[in-house]
C-alpha cells in the first residue's frame, strides 16, 4: 500500500500530486461518513463518476478498501477494516488513556491508567508506550499495522517543534517536545496537537459540531480550553496558541492562576477551584468525579458551587461568541458531565453577555 494514500509528497499542482489529493478526498469522506456508494462519493466530492471509479479501484487493489467492485458501482464503498489500524493517545492531568482503532473507526481496545499529577514527561511517555504495546498485543497486530499515531496534550502547542507551552496543566511537561519523545518511545510516526483542539475536531466530524463550520468546543476539567473550527477548519492562532480560555482573567481581584495572573476562568472553574471549596465539609480526599456524583444526588453546596462555575465560565463563553460569533458552542471534560447544574447557569450568563446569544 503507498503511503502517498495520506501523504503526498509531490507537488500538488502535479497529475501524480492532483490523485493524490483526490485519494485524501475520497477515504476522508469515507472515514467520517461511514460506506457511500461511488454516485454519492462523485456528488459529495465534486469529482467525475470516471475518477471516483478510477481512484476507488486503486484504492481497492491497494487493500484501502472493500466492496464496490467493478459492475456494482450501486454496492457501497467502505475502509477496509484490515488495511491497518489507529492508535490514539490521550494525556490529562491524572491519566493517560490509549485506545486502538481500526481505520473504519472502530475501536478494537483502550485501556485508561492513573498518573500522579507531579510525573515527569519521560515516566508518562514511558507508561502509554507500554500501554500502546499491551493493546497491540491484545488485538494480535503488530506494529508495522499501525498506519498513525495521534496524541493528545493538555497544554499549549506554540512551536513548530511541538514544545510544550509555560501555561500547560502538566508543569513537568512545559518545554519538552512529547511528539518526538514518543516517535522515540514507539519507533512510529505521532501526529501531536493540544487536546482541546482535538476535541472541537472530533464533534465537528463525528459529534455534536457536524454540519456546522464555526464551533466552539469548551473544554473543562482538571483545566479549562477551547478549540476552534471556524470556517470548517480547526484554528490554531498565529502562535498556535489560540483557545487558551482557561486564562481569560475574568475577576480581576480573584485568586492567582497557575499560570501567575490572577482571576483567570481555570482559577475559578478548574478541577481544583471546585474541590478546594468543598474539601473543608467533605474531607481532604475529595475529587471532581465525586463532587459530581454528590451533585446529581442533591447535595446542595456541590450543586451551588457548580452552578457557580457554569456562571463564571458562561462569561468567557460569551466573550468568545461576541468575538467569533460561531454556529454552536460544545461544552465536554470532565465537568460538562454535571450537565444541565453545569450549563443552565452557564447558557444564563451567555444570554445576559452575549450579543444576539
Amino acid at each position: 500500500m503507498s503511503s502517498d494514500v495520506f501523504n503526498s509528497r509531490t507537488s500538488p499542482g502535479s497529475p501524480t500530486g492532483l490523485r493524490a489529493v483526490n485519494r485524501d478526498r475520497i477515504l476522508r469522506l469515507l472515514r467520517t461518513r461511514g460506506p457511500m456508494t461511488q454516485a454519492e462519493l462523485a456528488r459529495a466530492s465534486g469529482l467525475s463518476p470516471a475518477t471516483i471509479s478510477s481512484i476507488a479501484r486503486e484504492l481497492r487493489d491497494g487493500g484501502w478498501l472493500k466492496g464496490g467492485e467493478a459492475g456494482g458501482r450501486g454496492t457501497a464503498l467502505s475502509l477496509d477494516r484490515a488495511a491497518g489500524i489507529a492508535v490514539g493517545i490521550d494525556f490529562d492531568h491524572d491519566h493517560v488513556r490509549v485506545a486502538v482503532a481500526d481505520l473504519a473507526h472502530t475501536v478494537l481496545a483502550e485501556v485508561k491508567e492513573p498518573l500522579d499529577t507531579d510525573h515527569a514527561a519521560h515516566e508518562g511517555i514511558a507508561l502509554a508506550g507500554r500501554l500502546v504495546r499491551a493493546l497491540l498485543e491484545q488485538v494480535g497486530l503488530a506494529p508495522d499495522r499501525v498506519a498513525g499515531v495521534g496524541m493528545g496534550i493538555p497544554g499549549p502547542l506554540p512551536t513548530a517543534g511541538g514544545a510544550i507551552g509555560p501555561s500547560a496543566i502538566l508543569p513537568a511537561w512545559i518545554g519538552i517536545e512529547p511528539g518526538a519523545l514518543m516517535r522515540s518511545e514507539l519507533g512510529l510516526d505521532v501526529q501531536l496537537e493540544n487536546d482541546a483542539n482535538l476535541g472541537a475536531l472530533a464533534e465537528s466530524v463525528w459529534g455534536a459540531g457536524r454540519g456546522h463550520s464555526d464551533v466552539l468546543y469548551v473544554k473543562a476539567g482538571a483545566g479549562v480550553g477551547a478549540g476552534l473550527m471556524l470556517g470548517g477548519r480547526l484554528y490554531r492562532g498565529a502562535g498556535g496558541t489560540a483557545g487558551e480560555l482557561g486564562h481569560v482573567t475574568v475577576d480581576g481581584s480573584g485568586p492567582v492562576c497557575r499560570c501567575g495572573n490572577r482571576g483567570c476562568v481555570e482559577a475559578l472553574t478548574g478541577a481544583e477551584a471546585i474541590v478546594a471549596l468543598l474539601r473543608p465539609r467533605h474531607g481532604s480526599s475529595l475529587t471532581l468525579q465525586r463532587v459530581l456524583e454528590l451533585a446529581r444526588a442533591g447535595d446542595h453546596g456541590c450543586r451551588l458551587v457548580i452552578g457557580d462555575a457554569g456562571r463564571t465560565l458562561g462569561i468567557a463563553v460569551a466573550g468568545a461568541c461576541n468575538l467569533l460569533a460561531p454556529e454552536l458552542v460544545i461544552v465536554g471534560g470532565e465537568l460538562a458531565q454535571a450537565g444541565d447544574l453545569l450549563l443552565d447557569p452557564l447558557r444564563d450568563a451567555v444570554r445576559r453577555a452575549g450579543i444576539d446569544a
